[in-house]
């Protein structure tokens, strides 16, 4: 989906927010993957991690979408998405933070 609305920004934003979002898109995606192969009591910190970067990743979505990069319809669309994932890593986080509360 994001791929489709990144072609479609207007230049100035593409090769900058627009990068910027391509590039967290594909950090949060290798922040979970290394955190799913992870032992445990190792896999928190990837998790917090990946919730920071979907937290900055929803900041600038919602600043694509002030400056009209992106329209009403694209950004509810990704924006579900990716509250979604946002609410899945803070459970994963809260599962961890019972299992290892020390950490």
């Amino acid at each position: 989906m994001w791929y489709g609305y990144y072609q479609a920004l207007p230049k100035a934003h593409r090769h900058s927010l627009g990068q910027r979002v391509d590039t967290l898109f594909v950090e949060i995606m290798e922040t979970i993957a290394s955190a799913s192969f992870l032992a445990r009591d190792e896999k928190r910190p990837y998790v917090r991690l990946a919730i920071r970067k979907t937290d900055t990743l929803k900041v600038l979505l919602m600043v694509l979408w002030e400056t009209k990069s992106l329209d009403n319809r694209k950004y509810a669309a990704l924006s579900v998405r990716v509250e979604e994932v946002g609410k899945m890593l803070g459970g994963w986080n809260g599962q961890l933070t019972k299992l290892n509360p020390a950490k």
